[in-house]
C-alpha cells in the first residue's frame, strides 16, 4: 500500500479547518514551523512518522483519519467493517459470531 501524500495534505487541511484551526495554530500545536506544515498540506514535503503522529495528536485524529480517511470511531464506519469481516465467515463461524453477539446482548439487558 503506498500513502497518497496529496490526500494527506488534503485531509489535514480539512481536519484542521473544521476545527478552526489556522496553519499557525497548528504548527504552535505541534512545534513545528508554519512553513513547514504548508508544505505538508501541499505535498511539498513528507512527515516522518513522528512528525506525522505529532500533527495526529495536535489535530486530535488517528492516524486512520489522515491516512485513510477513515473515521474508525464513527458508527457507519464499523458497520461496514464488521459487515466486511462477516462476509468472509464460513457459516460455522458466522453462527459463533451470533452466538456471541446473542451473549453480549443479553448481558446489557441483564444489567
Amino acid at each position: 500500500m503506498s500513502i497518497d501524500y496529496n490526500k494527506l495534505g488534503q485531509r489535514i487541511v480539512r481536519v484542521r479547518k473544521m476545527l478552526g484551526m489556522s496553519q499557525a495554530k497548528l504548527a504552535e500545536k505541534a512545534d513545528l514551523s508554519n512553513n513547514y506544515i504548508s508544505n505538508i498540506e501541499n505535498n511539498y514535503s513528507i512527515p516522518s512518522l513522528q512528525t506525522f503522529l505529532t500533527i495526529c495528536q495536535a489535530l486530535e485524529v488517528t492516524p486512520n483519519q489522515l491516512l485513510l480517511g477513515i473515521d474508525d470511531k464513527d458508527e457507519k464506519y464499523l458497520e461496514t467493517d464488521i459487515s466486511t469481516k462477516l462476509a468472509r465467515l464460513t457459516p460455522k463461524n458466522k453462527r459463533l459470531v451470533h452466538a456471541f453477539i446473542e451473549m453480549l446482548i443479553n448481558e446489557m439487558t441483564e444489567k
